[in-house]
């Protein structure tokens, strides 16, 4: 058994059960198969209703996935003396509970990696059990994917928003400089849950992405919830033969405000062990992000002010979990 070494319960944030949703709620869903021809539309009407979405027939290969998924249990069922050798994360590398520097904490484990500068893997080395190399390897093939499909969704969403050149999103990650991370998290069982009676016990707070896209794949433990325009959480049913997709602030930003960047947190699970795996695709820090003139019509006014990538970066990061990131940057019409 995993064992994560974490402070008593009462420390976490406790939450009420959602509101229940109708036996519909699945539909409040996109399922998106990228493979059709139509799909640059369906994006687009996602990314605008919910700024979340599921897709299928994505073409990552399952050796990537599983091979991944293989070397990320083999660490996390290591005793915590050994994993934190790997750590501590400053930012990238091991660490738990602690969630950024301003105090939050979650029921997670969890590896943060960079995908441009070389991580040294070889803080695995000692680690019984592990071959850095295999774990290289393994994060390489992953991530490779996950930015070739982010691109891909990115010049989907610009030809179905009629935007030219179709690469003004994706450009951003293709560029050497882009300040992309990848995120394995590790949400071990909570048998306290079951002592909370009709309340939930937060593995992961809520947030939204600071980035431009999120690639998220987990294995089919549930827990990932995502907030609606009304407020009102839905639970998301897990997959992991598919991938879901967040609207990060930046792309919000530089859509207008006609994207949505999506609210969404995770609920710790009283039987089950969640492993998830993020691509948080990011542009270089000397990006300037406002908004696209092009989706500017008429007599409608910007929403944002222009920044920089290391701008809302560092302001992102000193702010808690649950602060709304964007209202400093939002003009005052």
């Amino acid at each position: 058994m995993v064992v994560l070494s974490i402070p008593a319960v009462e420390q976490f944030s406790i939450v009420k059960n959602c509101k229940p949703i109708s036996s519909f709620f699945p539909s409040n869903i996109p399922i998106i198969d990228i493979s059709k021809p139509d799909s640059k539309n369906l994006l687009v009407k996602a990314c605008e209703e919910f700024g979340f979405f599921k897709i299928i027939n994505h073409g990552v290969p399952m050796e990537f996935i599983n091979n991944l998924e293989l070397e990320a249990i083999k660490f996390f069922s290591s005793p915590l003396n050994q994993k934190e050798k790997a750590g501590p994360a400053d930012p990238f590398g091991y660490g738990n509970r602690k969630i950024g520097t301003n105090g939050d904490i979650g029921w997670v484990e969890y590896i943060l990696l960079s995908t441009n500068s070389e991580f040294n893997y070889q803080k695995f080395a000692s680690i019984l059990g592990l071959d850095p190399e295999n774990i290289r390897v393994a994060v390489n093939d992953y991530v490779s994917a996950m930015k070739k499909m982010a691109c891909e969704i990115l010049e989907m969403l610009a030809e179905g928003l009629k935007i030219y050149p179709k690469n003004v999103f994706s450009k951003l990650l293709m560029d050497e400089q882009s300040d992309s991370v990848f995120r394995i998290n590790h949400y071990p069982p909570c048998p306290e849950v079951q002592e909370f009676n009709g309340r939930n016990l937060i593995g992961f707070g809520a947030h939204t992405d600071p980035q431009i896209i999120s690639l998220l794949r987990s294995n089919n433990t549930s827990g990932l919830q995502i907030s609606l325009e009304d407020g009102h959480w839905i639970s998301v049913p897990p997959d992991q033969n598919s991938f879901f997709i967040n609207v990060g602030d930046s792309l919000q930003v530089m859509t207008n405000g006609r994207f949505k960047s999506v609210k969404h947190r995770v609920l710790a699970n009283s039987l089950k062990s969640r492993l998830s795996m993020i691509y948080f695709g990011g542009p270089p820090l000397s990006e300037k992000i406002a908004p696209l003139a092009s989706l500017i019509k008429g007599d409608q006014d910007s929403l944002y002010k222009e920044f920089t990538w290391f701008e809302y970066k560092k302001s992102a990061y000193n702010s808690r979990l649950a602060d709304n990131r964007l209202v400093l940057f939002e003009k005052v019409l």
